[in-house]
């Protein structure tokens, strides 16, 4: 009997402990399973003539545990990216390991208004967040988490964060290294991950291993890595976020340097003159004990405001940004590019349609790349949710030496549970390009802009809380251009692409619990 009260008291006191713990701490566990099947024939590039569509299904797993108190917060995410049947149905230990962690943070509070045990009161808010983290900022144009893709984006930063009487400010400062190992010597960097040792295909076919710190770019002279959603991982990065709410209207800015690793191009296997070597060579970029840094700098303003009510005669959203980048390119050659654009989007009930412009500055058909770059990188934001679902461009496949001209009209149909979307994108360069495919006596070298028309159709729908199906199906009439911006013959290649998936987004709340109705 004694050993029953004992066990009573100790159950009442760890709950007491526990609802004293809740009661100056929030937790949140959630998770999330978002799988994938997409068909692709012509998905962010021209597939060749006669091929194949693709079919697949993708899934991300992730966990994600966050602590609140009053002055930390802490955040993990935990997540599992992989293509069904890309693993065996048993694995060995040579297959690797695909989990890694998307975010781990922590961020701690140097000041707060509401707090009187704080005694700095220079600043309403002031906290340091520190780890591996997303940066999303306005419309994650510039900064996102580039969510659609399973893997996302992440940095490893410190920022910096306040707030002080309707003013935001974020200052970031991040700085990256290979490893850590004794052997290490220097600070250069080497902007990719790639295993030990890494091997490669030479000009005659032979695979043989690349010395490390280097980046190959195969046997030939075409452009090696990007940034945006690319493997042209920065060395260091500063950025400074300013913004300010007048009413409806939000206007911000953003201010970003990062920073790239020289390097050496040169032969890094075998011999470039002739004769090759016995297995032939490989051009590749050469980071080992190069000395500097290539730096970018990029520099503009978002400005979003909203005219009218959505309970009278509707509602006006209106956005306008423009941005400047100049310094080196990530290859030391010298900067002057720009991006500007404006969109409107009227909503009235559950209807809203609007049109928008956009611009990315590239480089016109005269112009010496090795002298100066005018093409704008959009850096590290979110390109699939701007210039069209199928990624043709500002992504993995790269983008149009002459630049994007966006023009775009947006429809939207919104329920309590379902979402749906039609936009429609006709794309042209910024810059004309000669057309190397198509030559006549009297035009040897043709002028040309058009690229292509997408469309794009999505449909959104919530079967419950914690579940979310969505559809899409889109399609790109393309030009002759469009295959001259991806260096390819127009013969070869198909013009249009075609692309639909089918997605079901799975995000559980484990420590929701449902309301319970109270019998009076």
């Amino acid at each position: 009997m004694k050993q029953i009260v004992k066990g009573k008291i100790l159950v009442g006191i760890a709950l007491g402990m526990l609802s004293t713990q809740q009661s100056m701490a929030q937790y949140t566990l959630t998770g999330q399973v978002r799988t994938r099947t997409e068909y692709r024939n012509g998905l962010a590039d021209l597939v060749p003539s006669g091929a194949k569509p693709s079919l697949f299904n993708s899934q991300r797993t992730s966990i994600i545990f966050g602590y609140k108190w009053d002055r930390l917060t802490f955040g993990a995410n935990l997540r599992d990216v992989r293509v069904w049947g890309q693993d065996a149905s048993s694995i060995n230990n040579a297959d690797g390991n695909k989990l890694y962690l998307h975010e781990g943070w922590g961020e701690f509070v140097l000041a707060n208004i509401a707090d009187t045990t704080i005694k700095f009161k220079a600043l309403n808010n002031l906290s340091v967040k520190v780890g591996r983290q997303e940066l999303v900022y306005d419309d994650a144009r510039l900064l996102g988490n580039l969510d659609w893709l399973q893997q996302g984006r992440r940095h490893d930063i410190a920022v910096i964060k306040g707030m002080h009487k309707g003013y935001q400010f974020d200052l970031g400062f991040a700085f990256n290294q290979n490893t850590d190992a004794f052997t290490k010597v220097g600070t250069d960097y080497t902007p990719q991950n790639t295993p030990n040792p890494f091997y490669f295909t030479t000009s005659k076919g032979v695979v043989v291993p690349v010395p490390a710190g280097t980046l190959p770019l195969a046997y030939n002279s075409a452009p090696g890595a990007n940034t945006n959603a690319g493997n042209a991982q920065y060395k260091a990065m500063q950025f400074l976020y300013l913004s300010k709410k007048y009413g409806q209207t939000k206007i911000s800015f953003l201010g970003l340097k990062d920073d790239f690793n020289k390097y050496d191009r040169d032969t890094i296997y075998g011999k470039f003159k002739s004769p090759e070597a016995a297995n032939g060579f490989i051009i590749g970029n050469k980071f080992n004990n190069q000395a500097g840094l290539n730096s970018r700098q990029t520099a503009g303003f978002n400005v979003n405001t909203m005219v009218g009510n959505a309970s009278g005669a509707g509602k006006l959203a209106i956005q306008a940004f423009g941005y400047y980048q100049w310094g080196k390119n990530r290859a030391g050659v010298k900067m002057k590019a720009f991006s500007y654009g404006a969109n409107v989007q009227y909503q009235y009930g559950k209807f809203s349609v609007g049109p928008g412009y956009e611009v990315m500055s590239g480089n016109s058909r005269t112009t010496s790349i090795a002298l100066e770059d005018n093409r704008f990188d959009p850096l590290y934001g979110t390109p699939h949710k701007f210039w069209g679902y199928m990624d043709f461009f500002y992504v993995g496949t790269g983008a149009p030496v002459g630049g994007l001209q966006n023009w775009f009209f947006k429809t939207k149909y919104t329920a309590k549970d379902l979402i749906i979307t039609l936009d429609a994108h006709y794309f042209l360069t910024q810059k004309t390009m000669n057309n190397p495919w198509i030559k006549s006596a009297t035009d040897p070298d043709p002028i040309i802009r058009a690229l292509g028309t997408e469309i794009d159709l999505v449909a959104n729908y919530n079967l419950n809380k914690f579940t979310n199906i969505e559809a899409g199906a889109s399609v790109m009439f393309g030009s002759d251009a469009l295959a001259v911006s991806k260096g390819k013959a127009k013969a070869d290649y198909q013009q249009e692409g075609y692309w639909g998936y089918l997605q079901l987004n799975i995000r559980p709340d484990f420590l929701y619990v449902k309301p319970v109705a109270i019998k009076q």
